[in-house]
């Protein structure tokens, strides 16, 4: 898997067309979720490359990205 992976994932969703309900509701895929975990695993027992390294990174990134777009599209929802 590489990097552009995840911010794929987040693009597509955005070119699709959105609003604050599908924001809301975003999950990334199982394939991407199952990607993640085995990084953190392999973080966790120092076995990460660096270019697994900077996929993790880019991942979390892309986590608190989403996170931040969840929370003001629940502000829309409920104003």
């Amino acid at each position: 898997m590489t990097i552009t992976t995840a911010y794929d994932e987040i693009i597509d969703f955005i070119a699709s067309g959105t609003s604050p309900e599908k924001v809301i509701a975003f999950r990334p895929s199982e394939k991407m979720q199952m990607r993640v975990s085995s990084l953190m695993v392999k973080e966790k027992n120092h076995n990460l490359t660096t270019d697994e390294k900077a996929e993790l990174e880019t991942c979390s990134v892309v986590e608190h990205l989403m996170r931040m777009a969840k929370a003001r599209a629940f502000q829309i929802v409920n104003q």
